[in-house]
Formats: structure tokens, sequence, C-alpha cells
């Protein structure tokens, strides 16, 4: 399957919450409904001024097939090393398993390199286990527990 990567405009908002409500494990309460377009749009329009995050979709024959999003950050520990955090992968769910999240990652981790990050790292659901083969499989290491506090 060919698939392209580009960074997002925010006329493709819309078919983005549609991936991520379709999305049985992600637990984010994202809807379709219209009045929750405003604060996607907003979301939307912040990321895209960000020097340090970015949007992007895959495409495939002009259907947005998938997403992600990257947040190229530096750290003071590790002598200040540069690394890009993967957020909010998502593949069409009737696209999976067609190459289009390897598409995504190996573009991602090209991105990675271009900004002189030492590492990309991400984080997924215990849940997913599917995508934990699937980040194996490109070369991710499981390495830290992660742990949140809902506000």
């Amino acid at each position: 399957m060919t698939v392209s990567i580009r960074a997002a405009r925010r006329e493709d908002v819309p078919a983005l919450v549609r991936l991520f409500a379709d999305d049985m494990h992600g637990g984010h309460a994202d809807t379709t409904d219209p009045s929750a377009l405003p604060a996607y749009l907003a979301a939307f329009d912040w990321i895209d001024a960000s020097l340090t995050n970015a949007i992007y979709v895959a495409e495939h024959e002009d259907e947005l097939v998938g997403t992600f999003q990257t947040v190229f950050g530096r750290s003071l520990s590790n002598r200040g090393a540069a690394h890009l955090t993967v957020a909010a992968v998502q593949t069409r769910a009737d696209k999976r398993g067609r190459g289009i999240g390897e598409a995504m990652m190996r573009y991602a981790i090209e991105k990675g390199r271009e900004l002189g990050a030492y590492q990309v790292k991400l984080a997924s659901n215990l849940a997913r286990t599917d995508a934990h083969r699937f980040y194996r499989r490109l070369g991710f290491e499981q390495s830290h527990a992660g742990f949140r506090l809902v506000l």
C-alpha cells in the first residue's frame, strides 16, 4: 500500500476526531459530537502554532488513513540531549495491517534524526498488546513504567 505522510491541516480535524473517537482502547472520551469541534479546533491551532509540536496525517489514495503527533524536547539531564516523543498514533480500523503504522513510525523516526534527537520515545496503553509487538518489531525497547494522574 502506498502511503504518503504530510503535516495535518485544520480541515483534517473532523477526520482526525473520527479516528480518535473510533478507538476502543483510548479512553480519552473523544467524540464526533459537533458541539466538541471548537475544542478540537482550538487544540489543533495551538499545536499548529507550536515550534515543538506537530501533527501528521497518513493518506492512501487521497483518504486520511492514519495520524500521529510529535513533540520535540530537550532535557537538562543526559547532557541536554534532545528527544522526540511520538503520541496519538492512530490507524483507521479498516486499514490496519497494511503498513500504514510502519510508514508513520519510520517518518517520525527520520524526523527525530533530522532534528538531532538522541532517541524517539512513546507511551502505549497497556491494553494495546498488538501495538507493543508492532513497536518492538520496529526496534523500540520497553524501558520505563509510566504513571499518570488525571486532573
